[in-house]
């Protein structure tokens, strides 16, 4: 079969997700034919992504969050009317990927959780199916356990994941455990998606501190904290416009552009880990066994961060304080039947792919049918 992916770029998770499921699906024989990313002003695609999707990759321009300047999180608010201002760019885009899927030689398309893979396919909808695969899926099981949180975001954050899916057939819900599928509602509950590179890393414990932000301006916290805490090694990624891809701080603090081969290494090697509650980088740490400090900066993050923390990656905190990770981590346990559960994302991946096909060719033999004797 060939594919064709639209992946949201905002943030790291989407990306490497799409690397992974290319590996997976090219390793048993079949093709992705090009892969459409979303962009911002704001974000550089990482070169590790380029480097490592092994397919024709193409930009347009679609929706993001902005952060705000005083307390790092993501306003809502803001991101809502920006967004809404820039609409007219956003058609642009929707008429760019319908294109793109039209003239493809795809036969499906897999979409990451880009909106405007979902509003192409409710305005303009193309011939070629689609199946949408994301962790943010899982928030709309009906068994998913949601954090105490503003209800008005929360409902903002299930209406934002349904359009990203209108008229997919199916929803691949990344989860960090099993859970049933919700066939009414095309839910199909899959294990994390990661790459062979983290699957295959060697594991030891080292001295320093890992740390992935989405928003860089959290960086000044963390330089403050070293600063009282000179006895601590910190490595830290960002994805910071228009910086060397090292900035040296001193001998015991770096902040590095994202190099996902770096990351991983250095993820396989510290003694713990401290992000913006990602979901993607969070599965990673529990895979390798690494406790997890999760700072959320939006309501999406606090609920990667309230799941994980219930299946025991780690604590939650609305800064980087970085103290509270270094007191939990030799309280921190392993869960190895988190390990058992990734490992079987390829058989319930595939599974479903196969299932899709099968029903693919079947409406094709009907089509062809009803055609020949109509």
């Amino acid at each position: 079969m060939t594919f064709l992916f639209v992946v949201q770029g905002e943030g790291r998770g989407h990306l490497t997700q799409a690397i992974a499921l290319r590996e997976m699906l090219t390793k048993n024989g079949h093709e992705v034919a090009a892969v459409l990313v979303g962009k911002s002003n704001r974000r550089e695609l990482p070169s590790f992504f380029l480097k490592s999707i092994q397919s024709e990759v193409l930009q347009f321009k679609s929706p993001n969050f902005l952060p705000a300047s005083k307390n790092k999180q993501t306003n809502i608010w803001k991101s809502v009317i920006y967004n809404l201002l820039k609409t007219g760019s956003y058609l642009k885009s929707i008429h760019y990927i319908r294109n793109r899927i039209k003239n493809s030689n795809a036969d499906i398309v897999v979409n990451f959780y880009e909106m405007l893979t979902g509003l192409t396919y409710a305005l303009f909808p193309p011939k070629i199916p689609y199946i949408c695969i994301a962790h943010q899926y899982i928030f709309l099981h009906p068994e998913f356990q949601f954090p105490q949180a503003n209800k008005v975001e929360l409902g903002l954050l299930r209406f934002f994941t349904r359009i990203t899916c209108i008229k997919s057939s199916r929803l691949f819900a990344l989860s960090v455990k099993k859970m049933d599928n919700v066939p009414e509602s095309g839910i199909v509950v899959v294990p994390p998606l990661l790459r062979k590179d983290v699957l295959e890393a060697e594991v030891s414990e080292g001295n320093y501190l890992h740390g992935y932000m989405l928003n860089d301006t959290y960086a000044d916290k963390i330089i403050r904290f070293q600063a009282e805490h000179p006895d601590v090694f910190i490595r830290f990624f960002w994805d910071r416009k228009g910086v060397e891809d090292r900035t040296v701080i001193n001998d015991h603090l770096s902040f590095y552009r994202l190099n996902d081969k770096l990351f991983i290494g250095c993820m396989a090697g510290c003694k713990a880990y401290a992000t913006t509650a990602g979901f993607e980088s969070v599965c990673e740490a529990m895979y390798m066994g690494k406790p997890v400090l999760m700072v959320p900066t939006h309501i999406e993050q606090a609920c990667n961060a309230y799941e994980a923390s219930l299946a025991g990656a780690g604590i939650v905190a609305n800064d980087f304080e970085l103290d509270k990770l270094l007191e939990y981590t030799p309280h921190y346990q392993e869960k190895t039947s988190f390990r058992e559960w990734v490992q079987q994302a390829p058989w319930f991946i595939l599974k479903e792919f196969q299932l899709e096909k099968k029903e693919l060719l079947n409406s094709r033999l009907s089509y062809r049918f009803i055609f020949k004797w109509s």
